[in-house]
């Protein structure tokens, strides 16, 4: 992993209290939140531990910072 790509996730991830509940962030951000692999996240979307998606372009997809703040403070709470 390059030192940029490295330096731009960890930037999300320090930021990511102060995003709006309107924001969107990509796999990495979403990566680094779980502490769990691509391939991981993508399995826990398809068992619905963590909430889907949504496609921005054909290419672009993202998750919703709102959706995320939720099931992180459910589990949280749910310990």
């Amino acid at each position: 992993m390059s030192n940029r790509y490295t330096t731009s996730i960890n930037s999300a991830l320090s930021n990511f209290d102060q995003l709006p509940d309107s924001a969107n962030v990509r796999l990495p951000t979403v990566m680094g939140l779980y502490g769990i692999s691509a391939a991981t996240v993508w399995r826990q979307v398809k068992a619905g531990i963590i909430p889907s998606p949504r496609k921005l372009t054909p290419r672009t997809t993202a998750w919703s910072v709102k959706d995320l703040r939720g099931v992180l403070n459910r589990e949280v709470k749910n310990g």
